[in-house]
């Protein structure tokens, strides 16, 4: 299952009945856990590590240096999650020393459509789906099930909550709170993403308690802090609330506002 004009390094690491394609170079220092299957024209580069189940599709690159000008060549890491698919040109970069973690880490069942890029330093959370050419630059954290359109960006040291949803072509400037689905350049938020909770099994009490909080913090023209204080109960008896909250509060570049002429 390994092709012999593919290039493995002594040092790379490999599980039980993993493949790899043509002209697919694997350097030092890389994990392949079980299963993963790798196509031809692909780098990985480490130290690297990708968990069991993973695909990686033609003229991929995993674990490369970053560009940035404050990185040095120090020792720095990235790992996939299981039974995660990166599909063709996706470009994902280790972490670095400066300012940053040493480490970019991608979870599980994630999908990344063509050309995707990750930069140095992101966590990405598990159940991510990024359309083709979406990207986020160095520092980002993404929550669960987040969903990025296509051509989509989001710069760096940005926040994207769990169970958002990013239009296509939306340029990301501010912190997205957990549920909330924005678009447009620059993005606004136009309302919460009710057809991807509906898709993993919210029931209609925690949606329309959700609908109410992103009223509060949207459409009452209240402070910021204000609100958040009007949801101080709410948020202990829904764990929703509470991870919309929460959200906002951990903000460190403000959170992206909405239209008039938003929707929820």
């Amino acid at each position: 299952m390994i092709d012999p004009r593919a290039i493995i390094d002594p040092s790379a690491k490999l599980g039980q009945d993993v493949s790899v394609g043509p002209w697919t170079t694997i350097g030092p220092h890389v994990e392949l856990g079980d299963g993963v299957q790798v196509a031809s024209h692909v780098v990985l580069k480490g130290p690297t590590k990708i968990g069991a189940g993973v695909k990686i599709f033609q003229f991929s690159t995993v674990g490369e240096d970053t560009p940035a000008f404050a990185f040095a060549g120090e020792e720095t890491f990235c790992d996939i999650g299981e039974h995660t698919v990166i599909r063709e040109g996706v470009t994902i970069h280790r972490g670095m020393a400066a300012g940053g973690t040493g480490r970019t880490t991608v979870g599980k069942h994630c999908l990344l459509m063509a050309y995707v890029h990750i930069g140095h330093d992101c966590v990405v959370g598990d159940h991510v789906v990024m359309a083709n050419n979406a990207s986020i630059a160095g520092h980002v954290t993404v929550g669960d099930y987040a969903n990025f359109g296509g051509y989509s960006g989001v710069p760096q040291f940005r926040q994207i909550g769990a169970h958002t949803h990013i239009a296509g072509m939306s340029l990301v400037l501010k912190d997205v709170p957990a549920f909330v689905t924005v678009s447009g350049n620059p993005a606004s938020a136009v309302g919460l993403n009710i057809e991807g909770m509906k898709r993993r099994g919210y029931q209609k009490n925690s949606i329309q308690a959700l609908r109410n909080a992103y009223r509060l913090v949207y459409r009452r023209e209240l402070l910021l802090k204000d609100a958040l204080a009007a949801l101080a109960a709410t948020r202990e008896s829904e764990p929703e609330v509470d991870m919309f909250v929460s959200s906002i509060e951990s903000s460190t570049v403000g959170i992206i506002r909405g239209r008039s002429a938003s929707r929820e």
